[in-house]
């Protein structure tokens, strides 16, 4: 997940038929999804964070509390929710849609001057704070996540993982044994998500057609437009219910092989 799309609120840089795809996701207005395909499903593609993993207790806002007062910061864990809904609004997509580490640096000292943290050493302390989010152990799985990749793999289908992040992905699955075929991330590519370029890599590593690939995340327009506008089929995962009327809407992760027309995986007697 992109800290600055994680709501419908969009940047600068997506194409307006990007944009104007996710608004429509987040209405529930019927785009290219979910319907009958005409070629075989071969492979599924997966987001990152908020879609397979969590962040750990030291990204949260008792992390932040003790990680800003070896910075000499007081910051007030109550008061994170509020600052890091601040900062979604003020910060904007790079406009070339290039990685840019910067990005993350700046969304997280406003999360921390907006905690209390208004201080000269914030820049430092959110320096350090994105770095933790690139190490794989501050991260846990969702209880849905083991499941739905073996019943996926149950039907033989190719598993990519496509993140716009700094983590170095190839230790992340090592990390978490995650059964994958490829793994990309923004840093690696030089593009984020939705730019095409990020899409059509992992669809090359994979070996396979987009029209033949089905994508999941959290965020309308990173994951879902971007997708669709390749033609992926791809599903929003809105675990926190933050979008009620979207389409191709799945809660819970163990929905996705019914999404895709795949019958029930059966136990062996």
């Amino acid at each position: 997940m992109t800290p600055w799309l994680g709501r419908c609120g969009l940047g600068e840089a997506p194409t307006s038929a990007i944009v104007l795809a996710s608004r429509r996701i987040c209405s529930g207005e019927r785009t290219r999804q979910g319907y009958p395909r005409a070629v075989a499903l071969a492979a599924v593609l997966f987001d990152v964070d908020f879609t397979l993993a969590k962040p750990g207790p030291d990204l949260g806002p008792e992390g932040y509390t003790r990680l800003g007062a070896r910075y000499g910061l007081d910051l007030d864990a109550s008061r994170y929710d509020e600052a890091r809904l601040a900062a979604f609004d003020t910060l904007q997509l790079h406009p070339e849609l290039e990685h840019d580490e910067e990005v993350w640096v700046l969304f997280t000292e406003r999360i921390i001057r907006g905690m209390g943290g208004d201080s000269e050493r914030a820049y430092e302390c959110a320096a350090e704070m994105t770095r933790a989010w690139e190490h794989a152990h501050n991260f846990d799985l969702y209880d849905d996540v083991l499941p739905t990749l073996e019943s996926l793999r149950s039907h033989g289908l190719k598993l990519g993982l496509v993140s716009n992040t700094a983590r170095d992905l190839d230790a992340f699955v090592a990390h978490h044994a995650l059964d994958v075929d490829a793994a990309l991330s923004s840093r690696a590519h030089g593009k984020v998500k939705p730019h095409e370029s990020i899409f059509l890599a992992v669809l090359e590593l994979l070996g396979v057609a987009a029209e033949e690939t089905a994508m999941v995340g959290d965020t309308p327009t990173d994951d879902v437009a971007g997708a669709r506008a390749l033609g992926i089929n791809a599903f929003l995962l809105d675990r926190e219910g933050r979008f009620p009327g979207a389409d191709a809407r799945l809660t819970d992760l163990r929905e996705l092989p019914a999404a895709l027309g795949l019958a029930p995986s059966t136990e062996p007697s």
